[in-house]
C-alpha cells in the first residue's frame, strides 16, 4: 500500500513534477500570491487574463497542489456547504441565493477554462448522490432537500426512493437518496498542475520551496528573500495556521481517502454505478466516494480530525487506525469489493472557519486579501474566491464584489487545549451518534445535534 506521497493522484500522474526553483533573493512584483493551490492560481489567472501587464507573483512553501488542492475527493459540486442563515442574517435573502447562483455557475466556469487553456483532468458531468442507510440518516436526507430547495435550489435537488437509489449504486440498506444535478467529477492533480502550467504561459511567475515566514502591508518575507508588491493576497487554506499571527484564524481539520486497485467488471456489474455520480452519505461522520475513470473506488471521511496546536500532517500518510476505519466504511457501502485490495491511502487538511462559514475578502489600504475555510468544498468555492479576488484587487464593483462572503469576519478558534479537547469531544460523539442511529428501530441521535452546535455548524 502506497502511504501518503502526497496522494493517488499524484501517483496517477506519474508523480509530483520537477519542482519550480526557489525565490533566489529579493524581488517585487505587482500582485504577490502566497499558496500555488486552487485559490492562489485562479486568483493568478483571472488578474492575468483581466490585466495581462501585471507583474503577479506566487510563492508555495512546497509545490503547486501540495495541500488540498492535489488530495481532495474529485468533486465539483458548485455546491453551497454553510449555512446560508448566517450569510443572510448580514445580508439578506437575495444575495444568499445570488451566492448559490455564482456557485453553481462555477461549476461550468472550470471545465470552460480546463477547455480553453487545454487542461485534460478527466473531468466528467455527474450528478451527486448523497444516501440514507437508516431512519435518522432519511430524516436528515428529508430536511436537507427542504433546505436546498429554500435556498434556491429546487431546480436541481430532488429525493428519490429507496428503488430508485439501488438502481444506480447497490448500497446495502438503503432507504433514499438525494440528487443533485450540475455535477461533475474530475482528477484534482491534474487539474492542479494544469493550471500551474496555464498561468505560467499568460506570464506569472511561480517559486515553490518559498515558505512565507513573515506578511506585512507592501513586503512577503520568504525562506528565499524578500518579496516586495503592493497587493498581497493569502490563499493558504488549511495552512493558513502555519503563517505568524494566524494560528487560530482557520482550523486544519484532517480528512482522509483510500483507492482500491481497479476493480473488474463483474465487481461493477454487481455495485452499479454505471453513471459514476459523485457519492455520500448523511452519516454525521459522513463519506465522500467517486469511481474513477480507471475502475477504482475511492472513499474519504473524517481520519483523525485535529492535531493539537494545528499540526499539519506528515506528508499526507494518515494513521493505521484511520486506514482500517475507512476500509471498514467501504466493506460496509460497497461489500461486492471486499476482496479488493487497498492501493492508496493517504490525508489532508482543509480550512475550517469557526462559524464554518467560508470568505473572501481585500483591505485597499493595506493591499492584503485572503480567501478560504471552503469546510471540503474547495473545487468550485477556490474558482469561485479566484475570480472575486480578482475583481476586488481590480477595484471593480461587480455582482461577484457584492456577494455575502466578501470581507465576512469569524471569531478565533479558542486557544489551546480548548481547541484540541473541543474537537476530539466533537468528534468522538459524532461517532457514537452514528453508531447509536445504525441499531434498528433507533431514531436520531441527540449526540449529533449537540456535537455540531458546540463546534459551530
Amino acid at each position: 500500500m502506497r502511504l501518503g506521497g502526497p496522494s493517488f493522484w499524484f501517483d496517477d500522474v506519474g508523480g509530483v513534477p520537477t519542482r519550480r526553483p526557489g525565490l533566489g533573493g529579493d524581488a517585487t512584483a505587482d500582485v504577490a500570491i502566497i499558496g500555488a493551490g486552487f485559490s492562489g492560481l485562479w486568483a493568478a489567472w483571472y488578474l492575468a487574463q483581466a490585466a495581462p501587464d501585471l507583474r503577479i507573483v506566487v510563492v508555495e512553501q512546497e509545490f503547486a497542489g501540495f495541500g488540498a488542492s492535489g488530495r481532495n475527493g474529485g468533486w465539483l459540486t458548485g455546491g453551497f456547504a454553510w449555512d446560508p442563515a448566517r450569510y443572510a442574517a448580514s445580508h439578506g435573502r437575495g444575495p444568499v441565493l445570488a451566492m448559490v447562483a455564482a456557485l453553481q455557475d462555477a461549476v461550468e466556469e472550470v471545465i470552460a477554462v480546463a477547455e480553453v487553456a487545454g487542461i485534460d483532468a478527466d473531468i466528467r458531468r455527474c450528478d451527486e448522490l448523497s444516501v440514507a442507510t437508516n431512519p435518522a440518516q432519511l430524516l436528515r436526507l428529508r430536511a436537507e432537500v427542504a433546505r436546498r430547495h429554500h435556498w434556491g435550489e429546487a431546480g436541481r435537488v430532488a429525493e428519490i426512493d429507496a428503488g430508485a437509489t439501488r438502481a444506480r449504486v447497490a448500497i446495502p440498506g438503503v432507504l433514499g437518496g438525494m440528487v443533485s444535478r450540475g455535477m461533475a467529477r474530475l482528477q484534482p492533480a491534474k487539474l492542479v498542475t494544469g493550471l500551474a502550467r496555464a498561468v505560467e504561459i499568460r506570464g506569472v511567475r511561480i517559486f515553490e520551496d518559498s515558505r512565507v515566514t513573515g506578511i506585512a502591508p507592501g513586503q512577503l518575507q520568504t525562506t528565499g528573500g524578500t518579496l516586495r508588491a503592493p497587493v498581497i493576497l493569502r490563499c493558504t487554506e488549511g495552512f493558513t495556521a502555519d503563517l505568524p499571527g494566524h494560528r487560530r484564524d482557520w482550523l486544519p481539520l484532517n480528512s482522509a481517502q483510500i483507492a482500491t486497485a481497479p476493480l473488474p467488471a463483474a465487481i461493477w456489474e454487481k455495485i452499479g454505478w454505471q453513471n459514476h455520480e459523485i457519492l455520500g452519505d448523511f452519516a454525521h461522520v459522513y463519506c465522500y466516494c467517486q469511481r474513477s475513470p480507471e475502475g477504482r473506488l475511492l472513499l474519504g471521511s473524517r481520519g483523525t480530525p485535529y492535531r493539537f496546536g494545528s499540526r499539519q500532517d506528515a506528508q499526507g500518510v494518515p494513521d493505521r487506525a484511520t486506514i482500517a476505519q475507512l476500509t471498514a466504511r467501504l466493506h460496509a457501502l460497497f461489500p461486492a469489493a471486499a476482496a479488493a485490495p487497498i492501493t492508496h491511502a493517504w490525508c489532508g487538511t482543509l480550512a475550517v472557519p469557526r462559524d464554518w462559514c467560508a470568505t473572501v475578502g481585500f483591505d485597499p489600504a493595506s493591499g492584503i486579501g485572503q480567501a478560504g475555510g471552503y469546510v471540503g468544498v474547495g473545487l468550485s468555492t477556490a474558482n469561485l474566491a479566484g475570480r472575486t479576488l480578482a475583481d476586488l484587487v481590480l477595484g471593480r464593483d461587480t455582482a461577484l464584489t457584492r456577494l455575502p462572503w466578501v470581507n465576512r469576519r469569524s471569531r478565533r478558534w479558542e486557544p489551546e487545549p480548548l481547541r484540541w479537547l473541543g474537537l476530539r469531544g466533537v468528534y468522538a460523539a459524532l461517532g457514537a451518534a452514528d453508531r447509536a442511529e445504525a441499531r434498528p428501530g433507533a431514531g436520531p441521535s441527540p449526540l449529533g445535534a449537540w456535537a455540531n452546535h458546540l463546534a459551530g455548524r
